[in-house]
């Protein structure tokens, strides 16, 4: 510790111990705690502690009946756990008894400040600290703590419970992972002191059958089996889980989910899995006890598992299937469900739970939809995957949904009913629908899933966020439609869908509501994008009157929307397909309105979202070398900074440097803008052509949008500004750039200039700017510095222990030799 701390660590801790005083917020308090961890990481807690027995002062005052805050005893037993972490400081307080008067029944316990929660919790993150070796286990063992972290485990504040849970696997662990000579004992009097009672106590919370006490006991299991994998974890699963078996004899089972977590944690343990436990068994019985809705998760833990008999995966896939076997029954007149696998039958149970009431039927159905969609892309899925009964079961529930369906039971007419317009259900069915695009299936059954979709967004009655997941859904279907034979375009079914879609498109771009417009838009994005060249879209895209719907939406009201038709328009016109005056054949007109109308946008939109879109188009046309840009590159370029560095939003400029950094990259005949830190050098560049590049970058006020852009308020803005001008220096080295000029540069109006765009003044422009003077600056800004100090925290000015402490003295009036810092 640093002379200076030490002279006022007594002061500290006088106030500290003071009731009396006002003590510095909890912020203070969490950066005095976290620099002495750092002491105590790199030295000896016992040496800090003999060196300021200030320390040690202080947590006397602990055993002093309504001696402290409960801010600051809190944070005297979590200091004292931070000494104690260190056997020989443990030692000590032991040898003093402040231990047991700290953690022990004589200690806080007691007090009227157990009351408060922040107590309670720091009580339990200063055992934790100190319990790392095993000097440790019998203190822990003889004062009575143990029995106190098991009440707090029922705390009511549930971070004191959470933490209580977490110290007992932590306790368990560090007593069973000493070594031991031969394989671990199966009789538990052989074992730890600690392990005893903490086995004996999640042996009694079994027995009791008394949901909270069960639920507790399991969670402790669960983490203990997720994160210890000793040799040691088999003999204690072979003695608690004939307990854990006894409670699927139970009716109602008590906590079930609790269940569920342990079985997955025990059957993901590497010692466990591969062991000869009766774990598949016991899983097997689990599946057959569970209730529906109960039995999903654990079904689908055991398919993600890696290892697992093939009899239980077929068990528990079978468990998963039951509710869409129920629903494909219930729309189907023959007797069983076709296609899914031997024995997926929907049973009486999962049929109750599905017409019992509409929130049950709702939850097992997404539920059942979710874990589906998580298996289909993993390889350990079963094989043969039901992709055809899966398909007809996900149409099915949206045209239950919908009303469309032709029930062929009453379980189907009651299902009709209680299905009818239920959002919940119809999103998560079209996710599902989306995720099996990733594979075929029989024609029929894909001209059935186009024909809901259709349904879907034709329908009135679709909310907008069924809407918005039917498109994602519908992108995913035509995104993995089949080419035709020999051909690079769309097959016939393709086409003749998108002959129907493209009106409905039309249809929802004027809808009322924007978030239909919105979503619409964004579709219509994303398949331009990936079908743009392809010349059955394109000629079905300029017939249907959308490109001009998306360019009206430009002015649209909503911001977002306004935004989203901005993108869909960049996208567009990139492949040739905006709105034209002639006839929708005619490509290539209006080029310059839509350049100008999107240079309004970034230039007046009152809101960011539209002004950031068109910065990314224009970046986009840019690179692209687009038709519009290319006509004028340096005007355009000119245009579009000169908006974007008056822009309020910091998004919109940030935006602009790079847009500034690839016409940079391409004016220096660079094929990229490369990072300047890469590890190859960046070309370089002939002296000649450099100096004509610098002058292009000063014609188009590039230089003054970045070096305004270094002292920017918003740190990414001046980041970009860094990466960019480092970038430029490293092409203009003297080795293959532009030599040093025989005279010296006038640098001295750029240099003024900037000191005051630093001291946050505006300053007139700089004009044309040479390229002898542009690499004078550059050379004389201390740009790596810059960028390392860009790249520290927000706080990342140091405050040191010494201010620290200094400033908590200053709030109650007392100072040290030098005045407290402000930070």
């Amino acid at each position: 510790m640093d002379p200076e701390c030490s002279q006022l660590l007594p002061a500290l801790c006088a106030v500290l111990a003071d009731p009396r005083q006002p003590v510095a917020d909890d912020t203070c308090l969490e950066k005095l705690l976290d620099w002495f961890k750092t002491i105590t990481e790199a030295g000896s807690s016992l040496q800090l502690l003999q060196e300021n027995p200030c320390l040690v002062e202080l947590l006397c005052h602990v055993l002093k009946p309504q001696g402290l805050s409960a801010r600051v005893l809190s944070f005297s037993l979590r200091l004292a756990g931070v000494f104690a972490a260190q056997e020989s400081c443990f030692q000590y307080l032991q040898q003093a008894e402040l231990l047991p008067g700290l953690f022990g029944e004589a200690g806080p316990l007691g007090q009227a400040a157990w009351s408060a929660p922040t107590v309670r919790s720091g009580w339990i993150q200063g055992l934790r600290s100190l319990a790392q070796h095993p000097s440790a286990l019998p203190f822990l063992a003889d004062c009575g703590t143990l029995d106190t972290i098991f009440s707090l485990q029922g705390d009511s504040s549930l971070f004191v419970a959470s933490a209580a849970g977490q110290l007992l696997v932590h306790i368990l662990g560090l007593s069973l992972q000493g070594p031991a000579e031969g394989p671990p004992s199966p009789q538990a009097c052989d074992w730890p002191v600690c392990a005893q009672k903490i086995v004996g106590h999640i042996e009694g919370s079994l027995r009791s059958m008394a949901t909270p006490q069960v639920t507790q006991a399991l969670n402790v299991l669960t983490t203990t089996f997720g994160h210890c994998h000793g040799p040691w974890m088999q003999v204690l699963w072979e003695r608690l889980s004939p307990l854990v078996a006894c409670l699927l004899q139970e009716d109602p089972l008590p906590a079930a989910h609790s269940l569920v977590d342990l079985l997955l944690s025990v059957a993901r343990s590497p010692v466990l899995s591969s062991s000869d436990c009766g774990l598949w068994e016991t899983l097997a019985q689990t599946l057959r006890r569970l209730s529906p809705a109960q039995a999903g998760p654990l079904a689908l833990g055991i398919l993600k598992l890696q290892d697992c008999p093939q009899a239980l995966r077929a068990q528990a896939f079978g468990v998963l299937l039951q509710p869409l076997a129920c629903v494909l029954t219930a729309a189907d007149q023959a007797p069983g469900p076709p296609g899914l696998p031997e024995g997926t039958t929907g049973d009486s149970v999962t049929v109750d739970t599905l017409l019992s009431s509409k929130s049950a039927c709702a939850g097992l159905l997404c539920q059942t939809l979710a874990h589906l969609e998580l298996l289909q892309p993993l390889p350990q899925r079963p094989s043969p995957w039901p992709q055809a009964p899966l398909l007809g079961a996900a149409v099915t529930i949206l045209r239950f949904c919908n009303g469309s369906a032709a029930p062929a039971s009453d379980v189907g007419g009651r299902l009709c009913a209680i299905l009818a317009g239920c959002v919940r259900v119809q999103r998560a069915a079209l996710d599902f629908l989306g995720a099996l695009a990733q594979e075929t299936g029989p024609q029929e059954l894909v001209t059935q899933v186009s024909a809901v979709l259709l349904e879907y967004l034709r329908s009135p009655d679709s909310s907008p966020t069924v809407l918005k997941k039917a498109f994602q859904a519908t992108l995913r279907w035509l995104l993995s439609s089949p080419r035709a034979p020999g051909c690079c375009d769309l097959d016939p079914d393709t086409q003749l869908f998108l002959r129907e879609l493209l009106p409905v498109l039309r249809k929802r771009l004027c809808s009322p509501c924007w978030e239909v417009r919105d979503s619409g838009l964004e579709f219509l994005t994303q398949v331009t994008r990936h079908w743009g060249g392809q010349a059955g879209f394109r000629h079905a895209l300029l017939a249907s009157e959308v490109p001009e719907l998306a360019e009206q939406l430009l002015r649209d009201p909503e911001s977002y929307v306004r935004a989203s038709a901005v993108t869909a328009v960049g996208q567009l016109s990139s492949q040739g397909l905006h709105a034209t005056a002639a006839s929708p054949e005619q490509l290539g007109g209006q080029k310059e309105s839509l350049l100008a109308e999107l240079l309004h946008v970034l230039s007046t939109d009152s809101e960011g979202f539209p002004r950031r879109a068109a910065m990314q188009v224009f970046t986009e046309w840019l690179r692209d070398r687009h038709a519009d840009v290319a006509e004028d590159t340096e005007r355009f370029v000119a245009r579009v900074l000169q908006a974007a560095s008056r822009d309020l939003d910091w998004e919109v400029r940030a935006q602009g440097l790079e847009l500034a950094l690839v016409f940079l990259a391409q004016t220096l005949g660079q094929p990229s803008a490369r990072c300047p830190y890469a590890v190859a050098a960046p070309q370089a560049t002939p002296p000649g052509p450099l100096a004509q590049a610098l002058r292009a970058l000063s014609r188009v006020r590039l230089f003054e949008f970045a070096f305004r852009a270094l002292f920017d308020c918003d740190r990414p803005v001046a980041q970009k500004s860094c990466d960019l001008l480092l970038f430029l220096r490293a092409q203009a080295t003297p080795s293959g750039g532009l030599q040093e000029a025989e005279g010296s540069p006038d640098v001295v109006p750029v240099e003024a200039a900037l000191q005051r765009w630093r001291a946050g003044e505006q300053g007139e422009p700089l004009g044309d700017l040479e390229p002898e003077a542009v690499l004078a600056v550059l050379r004389s800004l201390d740009l790596e510095g810059l960028r390392g100090a860009l790249a520290e925290s927000s706080d990342h000015v140091e405050k040191s222990p010494q201010s620290l402490l200094q400033d908590m003295l200053a709030t109650v009036g007392v100072r040290g030799e030098n005045q407290a810092d402000c930070y």
